[in-house]
């Protein structure tokens, strides 16, 4: 069964690929805009994990279990 592939072909190197996918200004924009919400909701997240475990920890630290 032959599938048309030839193993001795090697793939394109990046500079010799087509241009892609070209983005807009109002593409790009959106992307940007969108990157920077998922970076503020990822800090966000490691935020409240942190204040989290210092709180849990302090009211540990506060009561020792005697």
């Amino acid at each position: 069964m032959d599938l048309g592939l030839d193993d001795k072909t090697q793939p394109l190197s990046p500079k010799e690929n087509d241009a892609g996918v070209v983005l807009t200004e109002e593409a790009k924009r959106r992307q940007r805009l969108r990157s920077l919400a998922i970076a503020w909701a990822l800090f966000a997240l490691v935020v409240m994990f942190f204040l989290v475990t210092i709180v849990k920890l302090r009211a540990n630290v506060a009561s020792p279990p005697f």
